[in-house]
């Protein structure tokens, strides 16, 4: 790896969404100005769109960390359903009582009935409700326009629901459809997000190394960098893919500075088959080898199995290396094999025979989703499970987090994947989908490399690797922690009176400053804080920054190495 070399402090290109490495350009900026202009217009949808890897999950989760505590969302991350199943779905995460069968055929009105009644309770109770629907480009017809029928409930004043779609640009040619008139009428704030510019792709580089711990000048030659825009098109997964590749390349060769030549050869590496080409001959040699040896992998597999198995087992054997896997640690089986997935067949066809795959291996998939998927956990009781690890007993309520405050604790939610589950470092709930629309909620107890501890809805206990319940989870992360005297749940911490003491108390302690300061002392030493932290360097102590001082500071709290108070 190339960090040391460097002189970095950890990987600054992956393409995991880490709130670490989160850069808004003007662009991403302006969009949450039209997010929260729409939100604040309490009706209809609004509209987020972009290429792929242009930012759009970036813009979501600053959006969510922005807003109100009396919002209500639901999140659809499986758009691929049907009108029933999007009911059903909503229903689950609203915490909305079903009806007594919400899959027999005709169980929509019910569920609407359900749904409404629920809506004009908490309009009643002073709060709104947002409907989030990602890759909404593939949503069909008849649920969009089942959708805007969500957006018919009204009271005399208010809607009860608002919608906010993100998708790719399919979706605004999906929308300009005859039969999605009535909808994209009712849309009121929509943002398409373009690509970085030249300018903005260098500050983009800037911003990444410097989190990674880079304090020397910075290791692309001018040159380099309008070559990255141009091959990247300004899109940042693009541009994170070619310069970790960069950079791997650069610290082979003892190179500390990369130029055009070396950028070039690295997108011939990761883009386009023609830059095979650019490629040494004995590159060349061991790419080809290696796609033949996949390519006689697979052939060998379909040959030996029935046509029925031949997809699934090769899945099967590219993701358990294991010689006898046990049901917590497979995945189901995928319906195709991916390029990296042929890579693997390639390894696996080549080993010795007791490490094959076999049927028992797709049997021991379906057995950990049957585990998983057969039990359902509901929100508030997820809730009432997670404050057990704070020592709390809490009475069966819908709404847990209300209570929880006067007892000193917050609940908090964030969609970023790994990322903030690892900065976090405490227990919490995840909300897993399968493949057929049914969803579920377990516990993440633990946490140990690549290892999850899962607390079940029956109580069990299930170590997993995570690989295995990737493609049930959507990156959301709920959890609880100890909020400060003089908080009071508006987003950030008052830097005056009691709770500016009590910060300042707080960041003595860990910068030798003073126990006393003024506003804008303490911004200056949060943001100090929350760039030793990694953290968005706003200065302003929001439930991220005050978590991470909690830790820093030794306060007692759950963490994911024990799962209990330590």
């Amino acid at each position: 790896m190339y960090e040391s070399f460097f002189g970095l402090a950890c990987e600054p290109f992956s393409v995991a969404p880490d709130p670490r490495f989160l850069y808004l350009s003007k662009q991403h900026r302006d969009a949450l100005g039209y997010l929260n202009y729409g939100l604040r217009r309490a009706g209809g949808f609004v509209l987020l769109t972009g290429e792929i890897g242009a930012g759009k999950t970036t813009v979501w989760r600053a959006f969510l960390e922005q807003l109100p505590p009396r919002l209500d969302v639901a999140y659809v991350v499986n758009p691929k359903m049907s009108v029933q199943a999007l009911l059903k779905r909503l229903c689950e995460s609203l915490q909305v009582e079903l009806p007594a069968d919400p899959d027999r055929p005709g169980a929509e009105t019910d569920l609407i009935d359900a749904l409404h009644g629920h809506l004009l309770l908490t309009h009643a109770q002073g709060r709104r409700t947002l409907v989030v629907v990602d890759e909404a480009q593939a949503l069909a017809l008849p649920v969009l326009e089942q959708l805007r029928l969500l957006t018919n409930l009204v009271t005399n004043e208010d809607k009860l629901v608002q919608v906010l779609l993100i998708g790719q640009p399919e979706l605004r040619q999906l929308l300009e459809h005859p039969e999605m008139a009535p909808v994209a009428q009712r849309i009121v704030a929509r943002f398409h997000l373009q690509t970085l510019s030249r300018d903005e792709t260098e500050a983009y580089l800037v911003h990444r190394l410097t989190v990674a711990g880079l304090t020397g000048p910075l290791p692309f030659e001018d040159e380099a960098i309008r070559r990255i825009h141009r091959l990247c098109r300004g899109t940042p997964r693009r541009i994170n893919v070619l310069c970790d590749r960069a950079l791997t390349l650069a610290a082979e060769r003892g190179q500390h500075r990369v130029d055009r030549a070396l950028v070039e050869e690295a997108a011939s590496q990761v883009f386009d088959l023609p830059g095979l080409r650019r490629l040494s001959p004995q590159q060349a040699m061991r790419w080809l080898g290696g796609g033949a040896a996949a390519v006689l992998a697979v052939f060998a597999l379909t040959r030996l199995l029935p046509p029925w198995q031949a997809a699934p087992a090769a899945a099967a054997s590219a993701s358990t290396p294991a010689l006898s896997p046990s049901p917590a640690q497979v995945s189901p089986p995928r319906p195709a094999a991916s390029v990296a997935v042929l890579a693997q067949a390639a390894t696996v066809a080549s080993s010795p025979p007791d490490l094959q795959p076999h049927e028992p291996q797709a049997e021991a998939a379906d057995s950990l989703g049957a585990q998983v998927f057969t039990q359902h956990l509901a929100e508030a009781q997820a809730w009432e499970r997670l404050a057990q690890r704070w020592n709390l007993t809490l009475t069966p309520t819908a709404d847990p987090c209300a209570k929880l405050p006067s007892q000193g604790l917050r609940c908090h939610s964030s969609l970023g994947g790994l990322g903030p589950v690892r900065l976090l470092d405490r227990p919490g709930w995840l909300l897993l989908t399968a493949p057929d629309g049914r969803s579920t909620r377990v516990l993440l107890e633990g946490l140990q490399g690549d290892q999850a501890r899962l607390g079940l809805a029956d109580g069990r206990t299930l170590t997993v690797p995570l690989l295995k319940i990737a493609p049930w989870w959507q990156g959301e992360f709920h959890t609880l922690w100890r909020s400060p005297p003089g908080y009071g749940g508006e987003g950030v911490l008052a830097a005056e009176g009691p709770s500016g003491r009590w910060l300042a108390e707080q960041l003595a302690r860990l910068d030798g400053g003073p126990a006393q300061d003024n506003a804008e002392g303490l911004a200056r030493r949060i943001r100090a804080f929350q760039m030793a932290q990694g953290l968005q360097t706003d200065g302003l102590p929001g439930p991220l920054t005050l978590m991470r001082l909690n830790h820093a500071t030794g306060l007692v709290e759950p963490t994911l190495n024990d799962g209990a108070a330590r």
